[in-house]
């Protein structure tokens, strides 16, 4: 195993969640509680 140097750590990128993906999974998420809710406690519409 090789140590890396301070110069090589601060040229490693990681990769992280972007504003886009979690938007896409928050927004997934609520679409899936929303088809939950409706199958659980279905309401009619006036």
């Amino acid at each position: 195993m090789q140590n890396l140097s301070k110069e090589e750590l601060m040229k490693v990128q990681g990769g992280g969640i972007t504003l886009g993906t979690g938007l896409l999974i928050g927004a997934g998420i609520v679409f899936l509680i929303g088809v939950i809710d409706g199958y659980i406690r279905p309401l009619r519409c006036n």
